[in-house]
């Protein structure tokens, strides 16, 4: 036996409609077709990521982890300041530049553009 893939990132949210709207509606992520009232996921490139509001998937506020890649990280930011929507200043490191959002919970999503090599 061996690992073969990651199955899903998740995050927990205390309002799936509401993480809902801003994942797809402000980020641009597409709802896949496993949706409850309690579970959402969306498709990201062929790879899951998925909203919860029940125990298993955690506190909400508390995540950390998504990173997303950006190819115009710039056009971006102005995107989601267009929506009201705050993004931390781009951090400038060897290989790509970071910026971060929080979603409606405060859990935080890493906007990531990798540099040319």
């Amino acid at each position: 036996m061996a690992i073969k893939d990651i199955a899903f990132t998740m995050y927990p949210v205390t309002d799936v409609p509401r993480a809902v709207a801003f994942y797809r509606d402000v980020i641009g992520l597409t709802k896949s077709a496993i949706e409850t009232d309690y579970w959402v996921e969306f498709d990201v490139d062929g790879k899951t990521f998925g909203v919860g509001n029940f125990p298993q998937v955690g506190t909400p506020g508390t995540a950390q982890s998504l990173a997303l890649e950006i190819d115009d990280l710039p056009a971006f930011r102005t995107k989601l300041t267009g929506q009201g929507v705050d993004s931390t200043e781009p951090h400038e490191l060897a290989y790509c530049w970071l910026s971060v959002v929080k979603d409606p919970d405060g859990n935080q999503i890493w906007l990531h553009q990798s540099k040319p090599r």
